[in-house]
């Protein structure tokens, strides 16, 4: 229990930027499982249109400093390249 009123306004402070904060990072972790398990399932096209919407929300997460920007590069990274094994596997051998 706060005994000061300053500790008392970061505590309500802290608990508001708290419920913002997990919208976005929620948001972000849903589109990147969702992305990951089309990936895994060989569902090419919806895969690709997954991976966009996990990369725009990593990249809003990562705007309004809910996760490092340089976390968020590196989850895009590793989704583009799963998406690009999984386009190489799709393509037929030439």
């Amino acid at each position: 229990m706060p005994n000061k009123p300053s500790a008392a306004k970061r505590v309500r402070s802290s608990r508001r930027k708290e419920a913002v904060n997990r919208v976005h990072r929620g948001r972000a972790r849903t589109a990147d499982k969702k992305a990951r398990r089309l990936i895994a399932e060989g569902r090419l096209e919806e895969a690709r249109e997954a991976v966009h919407e996990a990369q725009a929300a990593f990249d809003k997460a990562a705007q309004k400093g809910v996760i490092h920007k340089n976390k968020a590069a590196r989850r895009k990274s590793r989704l583009m390249q799963q998406l690009n094994e999984l386009e190489e596997q799709a393509q037929p051998a030439s």
